[in-house]
């Protein structure tokens, strides 16, 4: 419970911040000075809230700071599914996986709902939907590294 309690808080205080304070475009021109992989990110285009995201719409370290923003969406709610899944193990495995995704879902939608109160930012339906195929796809590899577990420990009998 402290750990999903724990990255509840983190998630908060993170979706709490104006863009302004978050975003990590002055770092990328530093580290990434040379602009690295441009010509693939170039040929990529991502639709989002019925734009389209790309090098060319945004430049180079907007995109990557982009790309980098929906991937730690994806993380982020993946490992809070983990806790919650964690936390709820003693239910059956598919009623926990639920239940999980679902409490995931539920918090991703308040996120979104909270970031439309804070300066700079808005609160998208398409984060809800990155955060729940984050959710959905760390249940899904934690059900196949338990089964993995499984099936090493009754091949050592």
């Amino acid at each position: 419970m402290f750990f999903v309690i724990t990255a509840l808080i983190i998630l908060y205080y993170l979706s709490s911040m104006p863009y302004e304070q978050q975003t990590i475009v002055p770092e990328l021109r530093v580290l990434l000075s040379n602009q690295p992989f441009y010509d693939l990110l170039s040929k990529i285009e991502v639709t989002y809230w019925g734009r389209t995201i790309s090098v060319e719409t945004r430049g180079y370290y907007y995109f990557v700071e982009f790309l980098i923003r929906k991937a730690l969406h994806f993380i982020g709610y993946g490992i809070v599914a983990v806790l919650l899944y964690l936390l709820f193990r003693r239910l059956k495995w598919t009623f926990a996986a639920v239940i999980s995704c679902l409490v995931t879902f539920f918090i991703a939608m308040l996120d979104e709902y909270h970031q439309t109160f804070v300066d700079g930012r808005t609160g998208v339906f398409d984060d809800v939907l990155i955060d729940t195929a984050g959710a959905i796809t760390f249940i899904f590899c934690l059900k196949v590294y338990f089964f993995i577990k499984y099936l090493l420990n009754r091949k050592s009998y």
